[in-house]
């Protein structure tokens, strides 16, 4: 039975989906030596302890035949090995362009199939579907594809269509505990969470240790608010119960983010950054897991360090819209307006209705000292307008990121009265017999609005917009 290398790609929290770019090449770089010398569903890291694959070995039982697999030829392996490095580094262009010479050279490497597959999901391109089609028609078993490509249909919102087909594929591979585990996921995603669990206690049955039936589990749990239950699950993976029953897979990256979701809901911080910082360290591709990190960051004030995370995240996923607003967030508590604006525009133009934009906005109009092009006068009318279109949309009563809004209003309201005061005093007004004497220097006291704003103008200026996490 030949044993093969997958390399990480996409597993997303919130879709689900254990999608891989595809293995069988030889050693290059910073790939380990024996391919596939992880059993199925485990993972396998770089010299710097990252995730770069899993073993695509089948998750069957050994004694199940699977069918037979071509061997990559040589001058497709050269690409190939490149274009893993590439996406590794999350450049999924350069990835892209290699993983699609490698099938030019090479028409039955399935694994370069699979991996262009992953990539244009990545890259949101509906080609993808095809390329995971010609891996599973090449190698029939092929399971990475099969449930690559019944979970990519799920997650673009096709669940019926993922359902029949990952049903007529369990039909065909009943022994197979990853396209069961994947059936079990599908079900998740519909909220059939009676046939998700004991899809996913079928696949355990299988193979007791496969790592995705497991998290499915736990997964179904977290959407079905049964979060005692899912925290139960957690700790078996992670932490184990007792010393008869040890942790299934304690570095579990997808286990770890669900348990930092958890984390959150319940208000331990601490706790779910430290979780959310394991994950990072070991799954850059993770977005769902960097976002977070760098929202709590952002939170924080500390735009230096979200930025790199957030940068990071749109490498490998660059339509995600929370990471644009963060990022927009970043540059300005940067001092970057005009980066600030170019992403709150991009996500404007992407989601409209998403309210977040407004209050960064207003924020962005309030505290900037010189927006480039504009008078303060403008800016602050920019302000109050972004803040009351934000506190229009804004559920009534909702409490949380952005429940200062009328602070922030009347804040810009005080700072324009007393721009216009310290404009309108710093205007000549003619004297009684034809002199300009200021107003405020004859009757010796400030004008009353001027002093009332600078009051109000003097409260501070808050450390970041405190986005929430998706």
């Amino acid at each position: 039975m030949r044993k093969h290398l997958a390399v990480l790609a996409c597993c997303l929290i919130a879709s689900a989906g254990f999608a891989a770019c595809g293995g069988g090449a030889q050693k290059k770089s910073n790939l380990p030596a024996t391919m596939g010398s992880a059993p199925p569903g485990k993972t396998v890291t770089n010299d710097s302890g990252q995730q770069v694959g899993i073993s695509d070995a089948p998750s069957s039982v050994s004694n199940v035949p699977v069918a037979e697999r071509p061997k990559m030829n040589e001058s497709a392996r050269g690409p190939y090995m490149q274009a893993l490095e590439a996406f590794g580094r999350g450049e999924l262009d350069a990835a892209k362009k290699g993983f699609q010479e490698a099938v030019s050279k090479d028409s039955k490497a399935y694994q370069a199939y699979y991996s262009l597959g992953v990539v244009l999901e990545r890259l949101r391109d509906p080609d993808a579907l095809t390329q995971y089609r010609q891996a599973f028609t090449i190698v029939t078993d092929y399971e990475p594809a099969i449930t690559a490509y019944g979970l990519a249909l799920a997650r673009r919102g096709n669940t019926s269509e993922s359902d029949q087909f990952l049903t007529e594929r369990h039909a065909k591979m009943p022994k197979s505990a990853a396209v069961t585990a994947a059936l079990a996921e599908c079900k998740s995603i519909q909220r059939d969470t009676g046939s998700a669990q004991s899809l996913a206690q079928e696949a355990l049955k299988l193979n007791p240790n496969y790592p995705p039936a497991m998290v499915t589990l736990a997964r179904d749990h977290y959407r079905n608010r049964r979060l005692d239950l899912a925290d139960y699950a957690l700790t078996a993976i992670l932490d184990g119960v007792d010393a008869e029953n040890p942790p299934r897979d304690k570095e579990n990256p997808e286990a770890r983010l669900l348990r930092a979701l958890i984390y959150r809901e319940q208000g331990n911080r601490p706790a779910a950054i430290r979780e959310l910082d394991q994950v990072v360290k070991v799954r850059p591709d993770l977005v769902d897991a960097t976002v977070q990190l760098a929202t709590y960051y952002l939170e924080a004030g500390n735009a230096d360090k979200a930025l790199p995370l957030l940068e990071r995240a749109l490498k490998y996923d660059n339509s995600d819209v929370t990471a644009h607003l963060n990022v927009g967030d970043c540059y300005r508590l940067l001092g970057r307006p005009q980066d600030a604006k170019r992403e709150f525009d991009w996500v404007l133009a992407k989601d409209s209705s998403l309210v977040q934009v407004q209050y960064d906005l207003g924020l962005l109009y309030l505290y900037t000292p010189n927006y480039p092009g504009m008078t303060p006068t403008q800016q602050t009318d920019l302000a109050i307008a972004a803040f009351e279109k934000y506190q229009a949309a804004r559920t009534r009563g909702a409490t949380g990121p952005g429940s200062d809004v009328e602070e922030l209003i009347l804040r810009a309201k005080a700072k324009k009265a007393l721009i216009e005061s310290n404009a309108a005093a710093a205007t000549p007004a003619p004297g009684p017999s034809g002199s300009s004497t200021p107003p405020a220097a004859a009757s010796g006291k400030a004008p009353a609005a001027a002093s009332a704003a600078a009051s109000a103008a003097k409260a501070g200026t808050p450390a970041a917009s405190s986005s929430a996490p998706k």
